[in-house]
């Protein structure tokens, strides 16, 4: 009964102790709420969009992440790394697998 006791107390301190904090740093909160970007700022760096109907030079290097004038070996290692992370046996979506290899066979023709 007193444990029960002591730790409702204690519950009402630390409550009490957090409101106070809260109360005096007002503006330093308020400061950093609004530092916190809203639009989602740590995934800008992604391409936003679906696929074209006829996938370009451009769209295959962007889903292999590599640049659209990289080196065979480079799209060879790229699709690589890519695949393993979505392929249809792993868990990944077969229609994404069917599009990263669609994008290494652009690659690899184009550069031929």
């Amino acid at each position: 009964m007193t444990g029960g006791l002591i730790v409702a107390g204690l519950g009402l301190a630390a409550v009490g102790f957090g409101a106070r904090y809260v109360l005096r740093n007002q503006a330093l909160i308020k400061k950093g709420i609004e530092a916190i970007p809203v639009t989602g700022g740590a995934f800008n760096s992604y391409y936003r969009g679906g696929f074209d109907q006829k996938m370009s030079r451009g769209e295959a290097a962007k889903i292999l992440g590599i640049t659209p004038s990289a080196k065979p070996a480079k799209v060879k290692e790229a699709h690589k790394r890519v695949m393993i992370v979505n392929h249809p046996d792993r868990g990944g979506s077969p229609y994404l697998a069917a599009k990263i290899n669609e994008a290494k066979d652009l690659m690899e023709s184009s550069k031929s």
